[in-house]
């Protein structure tokens, strides 16, 4: 996680007593990466978090076995909704690979359940709405074009949803900020585009010593299991560490111009192993007297470009909306759309927001996908 974080009441020492009022003690859980190697925090609890009175079946995820060609792709997702009252256990996923899992969801109501993903790392990108993100370390406020990382094991729910929509990255690495923007201790340096005043941490409330039955819907790989625990989970009076949910705005996000059109990198916001996720925001265009600021035809032979159209408008495509996807795969080369390249010349400024989400291994669609997809996308670049 980006920096060290201590909330509410911890004692002075790890692994020593530490006592209630009336001189029972909490239960300090250790929560770490890797083993005892990587990331960690302790979280101090007024019950044993272990008090598991019920355990459901395994609901296994169909299998989606059909495999289809590499082409261009476009998606609209704004005509695809999620299931009836199915919150975020149940996202309509679009592309996946060995690495990651993109998915879009929407939530009008707020969740019956807690949620814990175990298997993968979440960034979840708000397109439209707001909501209570409530955790065992804490709440976080959501808004328009917030990113949220939610490490796996993280125990949560979103309440007072507001016409909740997203987009969800599952990543089975952990998500970091850019490597290139941090200094051997960690910290973001002088030159990159957001730095720690900008993340945001959970708010600890008073904990919730409450007895009863609370269901905590848990994914894994291959399905959601249910666990009903006899305590609530947000019974935590205080952690420490390095591991926690955080969140950052896309609109805190600095952009980087120059006199002719930069790299999509120097828009970088995330990484993880296999992918990177980059923030193109409202910005400046390039301002050499002969820049061209739409950007040039590019095979990307060795990764795909996935890019999530927010909001804005987009000056190297047509046909596409908010909340709209397009797929580039590897191999295949890609760039604006006929007469996009040449409109731009001489634009001093740009009011797009989007996501990209560039993947170092191909991404496959999903059945979803294909079946909603506009199908002569591809073609878009032959101009009739």
């Amino acid at each position: 996680m980006p920096f060290y974080q201590s909330k509410g009441k911890i004692p002075p020492k790890r692994h020593t007593v530490f006592k209630k009022n009336n001189h029972e003690i909490y239960f300090e859980e250790l929560i770490s990466r890797q083993g005892f190697s990587h990331l960690y925090t302790n979280a101090y609890h007024i019950n044993m978090p272990t008090r598991i009175k019920k355990i459901g079946e395994l609901q296994c995820f169909e299998k989606d076995s059909q495999s289809y060609g590499r082409q261009h792709r476009h998606i609209k997702t704004q005509k695809i909704k999620s299931k009836e009252n199915a919150g975020l256990d149940f996202r309509l996923k679009l592309f996946s690979n060995e690495d990651v899992m993109i998915s879009v969801a929407d939530l009008s109501k707020e969740m019956s359940f807690f949620f814990k993903n175990a298997s993968y790392d979440e960034l979840i990108y708000v397109q439209f709405g707001n909501a209570l993100f409530e955790s065992n370390f804490g709440e976080i406020l959501l808004n328009e074009g917030d990113y949220l990382v939610v490490p796996r094991g993280v125990i949560w729910k979103l309440s007072e949803t507001n016409k909740f929509k997203c987009l969800i990255l599952e990543s089975k690495s952990p998500i970091s900020t850019p490597r290139r923007y941090r200094n051997e201790f960690g910290q973001l340096l002088e030159h990159s585009p957001y730095c720690e005043r900008d993340i945001v941490t959970p708010v600890l409330k008073d904990p919730i010593d409450k007895s009863g039955e609370f269901e905590i819907k848990v994914k894994y790989c291959h399905g959601i299991q249910s666990y009903v625990y006899d305590r609530h989970p947000f019974d935590i009076v205080g952690w420490d560490g390095y591991y926690f949910p955080w969140k950052l705005s896309i609109y805190d996000f600095e952009p980087i111009t120059g006199s002719i059109h930069q790299p999509p990198p120097v828009h970088q916001t995330f990484q993880g192993n296999g992918f990177v996720v980059c923030s193109f925001v409202s910005r400046l265009f390039d301002y050499h007297p002969d820049a061209i600021p739409a950007p040039y035809p590019h095979s990307n032979v060795d990764s795909d470009e996935l890019i999530y159209y927010s909001k804005g408008n987009f000056m190297s495509r047509k046909g596409v909306e908010s909340e709209s996807i397009t797929l580039h795969p590897m191999g295949l080369p890609h760039g604006p759309q006929p007469g996009k390249y040449e409109e731009s010349i001489g634009k001093k400024n740009t009011d797009e927001l989007a996501v990209m989400i560039d993947t170092f291994k191909p991404l496959k669609p999903t059945s979803i996908m294909v079946e909603n997809e506009e199908k002569n996308y591809y073609k878009s670049w032959v101009n009739d």
